[in-house]
């Protein structure tokens, strides 16, 4: 019998009925229904920003890809981006529209990770704060580190948005009037710092890995060209869950594994929740701005302390 084939948006699909990757309890088919149905719920946080996709091809292990292929088809949009890790110009594409979205989900592609500032955008438009737990943690312990993180929002005057990241952790999404892109880092910082002082039983901002005592790291690093994983995108991991709004009340009642490619359309419904759960763009507080600058970056402050340790160990 021959595999599986049709058409959507003059999109041809393929392999349909192909396993979609080890552990996932689905098939390929699964993953571009699911896509195809809630395209309209994730198409606008992927719009217009350059997107890198985690694909898994038959009998290989997962790869982020950031270059859209030579083969990409010329309709899907893109954009030229200096990478300044890799030194090189990254080809990435923008996905607008449901026709694009159905030829990742054809390719493979699982996860969708758009950057946080769109094409040309000058200014930061979102804070986000990324809890991640220590490796095999439970998710309580996320639950928990966000109560601190919710109360330094609220002290702050401002509100935000959560969703599960579809892996182990949580993120917060502040969306804001445009503000200066060092100033919304800077005050990304200063709100981890915050939420770490309230319960820093649960909490810290520790970048280096050693120093987290099996702690909730409240990551403030997602600024200037970082990604984060969009909305209700599917993540690569056992039952392939999904990124899910929740509020900020029903989190405790809820674990990742809750929202899965098969399950989220039946949860979901007609309503788009990440969309009716965030609140309205707010001005940056300038006392946060300020107390964020005060803050070293925690890559680079992660970078000096490991070079310092590094000497430290060399001289003993």
């Amino acid at each position: 019998m021959a595999p599986a084939k049709e058409t959507r948006e003059g999109v041809e699909l393929s392999s349909l009925d192909g396993p979609l990757f080890d552990g996932a309890d689905a098939r390929k088919r699964d993953l571009v229904d699911y896509l195809d149905a809630v395209s309209g719920r994730i198409l606008p946080g992927l719009a217009q920003r350059p997107l890198s996709v985690v694909r898994v091809r038959p009998g290989q292990e997962p790869f982020m890809q950031k270059n859209l292929p030579k083969y990409a088809p010329d309709w899907i949009a893109r954009t030229a981006e200096w990478a300044q890790s890799s030194q090189r110009e990254v080809h990435y594409a923008l996905c607008d529209d449901r026709r694009t979205l159905l030829w990742f989900a054809n390719q493979r592609a699982v996860e969708y990770h758009p950057t946080l500032m769109p094409v040309g955008a000058g200014r930061a438009t979102q804070l986000v704060l990324d809890l991640d737990p220590p490796p095999g943690d439970a998710f309580a312990h996320v639950v928990a580190a966000a109560a601190p993180v919710r109360q330094a929002l609220a002290d702050a005057g401002l509100a935000g948005a959560v969703k599960t990241s579809g892996a182990k952790g949580i993120h917060v999404v502040v969306p804001l009037e445009p503000a200066d892109v060092t100033d919304a880092a800077a005050a990304t910082r200063a709100l981890a710092a915050r939420a770490e002082r309230l319960d820093p039983s649960v909490a810290t901002t520790a970048y280096i890995k050693e120093d987290r005592d099996g702690k909730v790291f409240l990551d403030s690093t997602r600024s200037f060209g970082a990604t984060i994983v969009a909305a209700y995108s599917p993540r690569v991991r056992p039952g392939a869950p999904v990124s899910f709004p929740v509020t900020w009340d029903d989190l405790d009642a809820v674990t990742p594994a809750d929202f899965t490619i098969r399950t989220a359309l039946g949860l979901l419904g007609d309503r788009d929740p990440w969309h009716d759960l965030m609140p309205a763009a707010q001005a940056l507080p300038a006392d946060l701005v300020a107390e964020g600058h005060t803050i070293p970056v925690a890559r680079v402050a992660a970078m000096h302390e490991g070079k310092r340790r590094k000497r430290a160990r060399a001289a003993e």
